[in-house]
């Protein structure tokens, strides 16, 4: 991200809305703060209140496919930058990713988890540009909450 370019003005040219902090499914909160550093929980990839799909990951009848679970992977990392934001005042005070750990719900034969976990990863570089480059896991897990495919924590830097 040049040093002109808000977070705001990045999601804006990408066409990207973000929608209001995700609630919490139990007890936890959306995004904690220590000294310069956001973490998020994990984020499902909900729209409008729901899941686009639910299920494995993986190639064949009744799995969700790996391009479309690479969006929902996108759609966490919106949904990360959104509690962030929420948390610290704007998102135009997130100054850039440190790590993301990704979480697919694969189906045992699914072994493409970081292909589905670079959804979240270049949008975070879209997003941030080079402050956008992180660490990172992308593990395959048996299954995550409300039997979504996806789900991605995120820990930013921020600037008060």
């Amino acid at each position: 991200m040049s040093m002109n370019t808000t977070v705001t003005q990045r999601l804006e040219a990408l066409g990207i809305e973000l929608p209001e902090a995700v609630a919490p499914l139990a007890a936890y909160v959306p995004a904690k703060a220590s000294g310069s550093l956001v973490y998020t929980s994990g984020q499902l990839p909900m729209v409008a209140g729901g899941l686009p799909a639910t299920g494995k990951v993986g190639d064949g009848h009744g799995l969700v496919p790996a391009s479309d679970a690479k969006d929902y992977a996108r759609r966490c990392a919106i949904n990360a930058i959104a509690a962030a934001g929420a948390l610290v005042g704007g998102v135009d005070k997130l100054t850039g990713v440190l790590r993301v750990t990704g979480f697919v719900a694969a189906d045992p034969a699914f072994t493409a988890i970081p292909g589905v976990i670079n959804g979240a990863s270049e949008l975070l570089g879209e997003v941030f540009g080079e402050a956008g480059a992180h660490a990172r896991s992308a593990v395959g897990v048996a299954v995550l909450p409300l039997d979504s495919p996806v789900e991605v924590e995120v820990i930013f830097e921020f600037a008060g």
